[in-house]
């Protein structure tokens, strides 16, 4: 699909400046980020994505953000637009626990950020809870193991780094599964200051009791809940690589 990029002198204008300034902004304040975006190099902004907004389409939608696909001299990147009525005042915390999870090689890659802005790797794919619903034919089996233990790394490498993500027991929109790579998205409740829960949270949201789990129960047969209820209270009580390991074994992955 051809996509259609608005360069971002034309931003202050409806219905564009709705999600530049969202959810309601003044003149002068879209005018502000559009001289912002200037500075961080985004010539233009396609608004694209499954999430529809008013009468444009978004890649994704939180309590602290927007994120729109945008151009950064000529390469494609996320930009996560802080939102007027956000509680975050800025957007700097976020940036530094994207590069403590960047350090940890999970999450898309932080290019840029300013205040009300974010600039990411753009990844351009599905999100697990959609991917996981249309998988089926030959080899989705192994698929789906192996990109299941790839997410379950990226959460035990995140709690090595003291990272938790926060929102991972309702897995389904955090994590992309792209052409060239899958990963962990939206660290905007991230914090270094919780116990860190990832790889339990995670193999909860995925496998017990979740519509991802009722969908992955049809293509591999999954250990019984007892049995990785148990494998979890063993890691979560001394969260080693081994105990990682006995989870994941539990899990036939």
């Amino acid at each position: 699909m051809q996509l259609s990029f608005i360069p971002i002198n034309k931003l202050d204008n409806e219905p564009y400046a709705s999600i530049l300034g969202y959810p309601k902004s003044t003149k002068s304040q879209v005018k502000s980020r559009i001289k912002e975006l200037k500075k961080l190099g985004i010539r233009a902004v396609a608004f694209h994505g499954e999430l529809n907004l008013g009468s444009v389409n978004v890649l994704g939608k939180g309590y602290v953000g927007i994120v729109v696909l945008a151009k950064n001299k000529n390469k494609k990147v996320a930009l996560k637009i802080r939102r007027i009525d956000s509680p975050r005042k800025e957007m700097k915390n976020e940036a530094k626990l994207l590069k403590i999870a960047n350090s940890a090689d999970v999450g898309p890659v932080l290019i840029d950020s300013s205040k009300n802005f974010l600039v990411m790797e753009y990844l351009d794919g599905k999100k697990i809870g959609k991917w996981v619903k249309e998988l089926k034919g030959k080899g989705s089996s192994s698929l789906l193991k192996a990109t299941t233990k790839k997410v379950l790394e990226d959460c035990y490498n995140l709690d090595v780094a003291g990272l938790d993500h926060g929102e991972l027991s309702s897995i389904a929109k955090h994590v992309i599964i792209g052409k060239r790579k899958t990963t962990i998205i939206d660290l905007e409740s991230a914090s270094q200051k919780r116990r860190v829960s990832n790889v339990t949270s995670a193999t909860q949201g995925i496998f017990i009791g979740s519509g991802i789990s009722n969908f992955a129960k049809k293509i591999y047969k999954i250990p019984p809940k007892s049995k990785i209820i148990k494998a979890l209270r063993i890691y979560k009580h001394e969260p080693t690589r081994k105990n990682f390991d006995l989870v994941l074994q539990t899990l036939k992955l």
